[in-house]
């Protein structure tokens, strides 16, 4: 049904895909607690987080951004701004909203060392694909073999701790998780 793997040349024959709902960015408490009941409501999320790339070996720097998507909806929580509060580790641990990335391991060790949670309801695309015979491990494969549709990676290693998120910032990590809540519904329409 889906194809195992996908080139480089036919996903830049593909449409651009990219997140066109409203992108709220949570950097303030009062922010935080005006969108938190929107957060709350959802069943299912897209889930993503953004780091300052470093370019020295052996240097990490903490998690700035902490992406949490709807279908039509992307709030981007500066973690470097307001930290990871209690109202968004309650929404990590809660086991009735579905929480959807991409090789997510690594994200929730760094989120679990800022704010020690246990979390739930987590669904790995890099383990979900493979159980419909997909092998690619990228999202930007993936996408291309279940959406037919390119997602753009051009921002990847911008400085997530700017003051301000440009505008190409602000869709590209909108993107990245919104495109892992997409691919999650469509392989579940096909089951």
């Amino acid at each position: 049904m889906f194809a195992e793997n996908v080139t480089t040349e036919e996903i830049n024959d593909l449409p651009l895909y990219q997140f066109s709902g409203g992108i709220f960015i949570i950097d303030t408490f009062e922010k935080l607690d005006f969108y938190l009941p929107l957060i709350k409501d959802q069943k299912i999320l897209g889930f993503d987080t953004e780091t300052k790339p470093s370019f020295k070996k052996g240097k990490n720097n903490p998690v700035s951004l902490l992406q949490l998507t709807s279908k039509t909806q992307a709030f981007l929580i500066r973690i470097n701004k307001i930290g990871l509060p209690p109202e968004i580790s309650d929404i990590l641990i809660d086991n009735n909203i579905k929480k959807i990335g991409l090789a997510i391991k690594d994200d929730i060790k760094i989120l679990k060392n800022i704010a020690g949670f246990e979390p739930t309801s987590f669904i790995d695309l890099q383990d979900y694909v493979s159980d419909f015979g997909i092998e690619a491990m990228s999202l930007k494969k993936i996408t291309a073999i279940v959406l037919n549709k390119r997602i753009s990676k051009s921002q990847q290693v911008t400085n997530w701790d700017r003051e301000e998120l440009s505008e190409a910032q602000q869709i590209y990590a909108a993107t990245d998780a919104w495109a892992c809540l997409q691919v999650y519904n469509k392989l579940n329409q096909e089951k």
